[in-house]
This record gives C-alpha cells, structure tokens and sequence, in this order.
C-alpha cells in the first residue's frame, strides 16, 4: 500500500518533535521536515524523515521546491502572524488534502464565562498579542475554507510539555532552571495567586497521538479541536510535582497576579491572558475524531523525566540572575507592605 505523504514546517519544537518522531516510524507515513537546521539530535535515529533545508519565508524557493510534490498532510508549526497564513495558502493551494494549523487554547475567551472549555467556548483574548494573532490566523484560515475550500484543520494545544522541559507559571528569560535551583537550596519561588488556579499540563507524546490522529483524517477538515490532558491540577500541586521530582518540599510564595504584572508589566499576556484563569477542557470532540485517544501521561510521573533532565544535563542549567533578583524584590515589597500595615 502506498504511504501518506506528509510535510511539516518545523517539525522539531516542543509540540512537535515527538509527532514527527513516531510518524517517522510508521509504514504508511512518509515524513518530510521543512525548516533551516540540520536534522535534529532529538529526533529518533530510527524515524525514517526525509529533509529539506529551506527557510519557510523564502517563498520562491519553496515554491520550486514543490513543484510536481503534493501531500496528504501539510502541517505548519511556526505559524504566528496573517501574513505567513496568507504565503501558505498561495503555496500549499492544490498541493495538499489538508492543512493544518496549529493555534493556541490561550485564544479561548478571557475572562471564561465558564471553567470548562469546548471548542465552542468564545475565542476573544484582549490581554495577550500572541492570542490575538492566532485568532485572526484562525479567521482568515476558516474564510478560505468557506469561501474557497481550503482543507484546513484547526489545533489548539494548551501548556504542552516534553521531557526537555519544565513547565511553570512564569520564569525569566533563560527558563525555568532557576526556579529550579531555588527550590534544592530551599529559597521560595513565586506562585501566583493563591496557587489554587486549575491548570491543565499535556505531555507532548500525548498531544501527538491526538495530532497524528487528526492527520489525514476526513472528519477533521473544516473543524476546530484541542487536544489536552483531562487531568487537571492547581498551581500548588504543578510546584510541589516539581519539588518532588528534585526530592525537595518547595517553598510556595505566593502573590496576586495583578501585583506581579505591575513590578513587571510583560507577564501580563502570559497570566491574565493565560495561566492566571482556571481552565478545565473537555476533550469530548478530539475522542469523538480519533477513537480511543486518552491522555495516559500523569504530570507528577511525566515532570520527573524533564526534571531528570535537566538535573543531568549541566548545559541545561543556566543561570539567571535578573529574574533571581526579581524574585527577591517582589518577595521583599510584599513583606515591606505587611510590615506597614502591621505597623512595624
């Protein structure tokens, strides 16, 4: 039987590597990455992909490039603005039975008139840029399906993490290591809000067997899904599954969200946009497209392979000592606040 052919732009991020590593193992899968770099050392030796070292902006190029290809699947994973949207509708037109964009559950509306998202929950987010822009890529995707066609299928991941990585609810510009470090030498690290915020962690190896099952899928053309863990934990609980997998109880301190974003105004989009509000998705629809699709990563189990990571990996360490600095003057103004008013 002759292989599907599919061709991801990227294809070695966060989300994605994990997709294009098990497609890649697949018989009836032909995989082709598109993006500047060499092969990834995180994709699987074994993962049979094909690799064409273009720069996606580069139209011209990629237009000869493609020319007598055609795929099953087309799947963009660094799509962020209108205009990128607009290049891959004149480059993939005709060239693919389905596209696939991939937007964010962070579109979903802020404030949520309810904690339980579906796919039908409102998309109007007036706090972060980032959301505004992957709604209207989904607009103007949804309008070249209605008005022309155009074999779209819409994503919408929420907090995706893989074994590289550490999820947390803010950090500094070098990640998350130095709420890391904080935590082994004892010192609190910032929680925002009561820490009681449900928040929903989705392993990446989950997302892709949602996302592979959605590839090639004729169910999926023209509708919107997101694709996450039915578990769902509070900050608190996000903190202490990290502690534990560095064998430390952390040191919780936390602060109202709206005071964070005022000593430092960029998290803004990230919290009041995003991780500040409670969220529950009801993945219904992704179980309904891809019979037999479940979540099977629990995050206290799945964090302590990213934590093992980084624990064994001294190139993952990197220090940052603005957000160190950080930490101690928002943990210092609070307590400052409470002094006055106890009137010390």
């Amino acid at each position: 039987m002759k292989p599907l052919k599919a061709l991801f732009i990227g294809g070695t991020g966060i989300i994605s590597t994990d997709i294009s590593n098990m497609l890649g193992t697949y018989a009836n899968w032909e995989l082709t990455l598109l993006n500047r770099g060499n092969r990834s050392s995180k994709l699987a030796p074994e993962a049979n992909i094909r690799h064409w070292a273009l720069d996606i902006n580069d139209e011209e190029a990629v237009a000869k490039k493609l020319e007598g290809e055609s795929f099953d699947v087309v799947a963009n994973f660094i799509n962020f603005d209108t205009d990128s949207i607009r290049r891959d509708i004149r480059l993939f037109s005709g060239k693919t039975k389905q596209y696939i964009f991939i937007s964010s559950a962070s579109a979903y509306q802020k404030p949520l008139s309810h904690y339980v998202i579906t796919e039908s929950t409102p998309v109007a987010n007036p706090y972060w840029n980032y959301s505004q822009a992957k709604i209207a890529c989904e607009d103007m995707l949804m309008a070249e399906y209605r008005e022309k066609g155009f074999p779209i299928t819409i994503v919408r991941p929420s907090h995706t993490y893989d074994k590289y990585t550490v999820p947390t609810s803010i950090h500094g510009k070098n990640g998350p290591w130095q709420i890391m470090k904080r935590m082994l030498h004892n010192k609190p690290v910032l929680v925002p809000g009561d820490g009681l915020t449900l928040w929903s962690l989705t392993h990446s190896t989950d997302f892709a067997k949602g996302f592979i099952g959605l590839m090639g899928n004729i169910h999926a053309i023209g509708e919107t899904v997101h694709i996450t863990s039915d578990e769902s934990l509070t900050w608190n609980q996000v903190y202490q599954c990290i502690g534990a997998a560095l064998g430390v109880t952390p040191k919780l301190y936390h602060v109202a969200s709206d005071f964070l974003i005022a000593c430092d105004p960029s998290y803004s989009g990230p919290l009041i946009g995003d991780k500040a509000n409670s969220v529950v998705f009801d993945n219904s629809k992704i179980k309904g497209l891809v019979p037999g699709f479940v979540a099977t990563t629990r995050f206290d189990m799945g964090i302590r392979q990213s934590v093992d990571y980084f624990v064994n990996n001294p190139k993952m360490q990197i220090e940052d000592s603005d957000f160190d600095l950080f930490t101690e003057n928002v943990i210092m103004a609070q307590e400052r606040a409470l002094e006055i008013f106890k009137g010390v």
